[in-house]
């Protein structure tokens, strides 16, 4: 059996604020952009008929790496009034490549992310045994799901 994650999908409070954090911090694209009526049966939220917007925001790779954003648009979906500023059990952590840390950095400044950390170096030794050095930067997006970003310096 082969399977693949294509796509996490993520509740925002603003999809216009989420949308164009994605495009202009981390450089996706909007690959999709509807209303859908949702079945009651699927997600285990909301209910049958209520009307979300789904946008699919879409990273290098054409299969995977998307991100959904989701915002209750009919009935409104009340959100936490508290954006996350920790990661626990529950939030995910998104590890992403990039070949620009510091532009990413510079661009999420310019949008006011909160960012935990970064531009920082850092090291791990990979799965094959090598010593591999990251320019890392550590931020969480505008609903709070956190982000490490990644740029390659070296393998050793």
């Amino acid at each position: 059996m082969k399977n693949i994650i294509k796509r996490t999908t993520l509740f925002v409070r603003d999809m216009e604020v989420s949308k164009t954090w994605y495009e202009d911090v981390l450089g996706f694209s909007v690959w999709m952009d509807d209303i859908v009526t949702l079945s009651g049966t699927g997600m285990p939220a909301g209910g049958a008929g209520d009307k979300v917007r789904l946008i699919i925001m879409q990273a290098e790779d054409p299969a995977i790496g998307m991100i959904g954003l989701l915002e209750w648009v009919d009935p409104k979906l009340p959100a936490p009034k508290e954006i996350p500023k920790t990661v626990t059990y529950g939030n995910p952590t998104f590890v992403a490549s990039s070949d620009n840390v510091q532009e990413v950095s510079k661009k999420a400044q310019e949008f006011g992310s909160n960012i935990h950390s970064g531009p920082t170096e850092w090291s791990i030794r990979g799965q094959n045994g090598k010593m591999k050095k990251f320019l890392g930067l550590f931020l969480f997006d505008p609903d709070g799901y956190f982000y490490e970003i990644n740029q390659l310096v070296s393998e050793e």
